[in-house]
């Protein structure tokens, strides 16, 4: 049986896909973008923008009832892999080591023009 995760502290979604589901002691995490989760719209500026991407993440990842501990693939999508050194000094300010498992691609665009995606899975002790 799976279990749908849903927070008022990420952005609804914006299709038709929910925000994370659970399925035994994994947790898929649906991609987030920047979008600030009380208004809607896109932050303005990429460090903004991957600021705001890890703390929707970590806001799912807390409704899940799991810890960034528990992350242990992250998948980041770039518009621009220019800004790849930028997610790294950023990201050690919500992960610490061991971190998790990585990817870093580079794409044409994204949803609403972000520069900036990020998803990832969850396993559970």
């Amino acid at each position: 049986m799976k279990k749908i995760i849903k927070t008022e502290n990420a952005p609804a979604a914006i299709g038709t896909y929910s925000q994370a589901v659970k399925k035994g002691n994994i947790v898929f995490l649906s991609g987030q973008i920047p979008l600030d989760p009380k208004s809607m719209e896109l932050v303005e500026g990429i460090e903004n923008q991957i600021h705001q991407v890890f703390k929707n993440l970590l806001s799912v990842i807390e409704a899940a009832e799991a810890s960034v501990n528990d992350l242990v693939k992250l998948n980041i999508y770039l518009t621009d892999l220019n800004n790849f050194a930028l997610v790294n000094s950023i990201m050690e300010k919500y992960f610490s080591e061991p971190y998790p498992a990585r990817a870093a691609v580079g794409v044409a665009s994204l949803p609403k023009g972000a520069q900036v995606e990020a998803d990832g899975f969850l396993v559970l002790d």
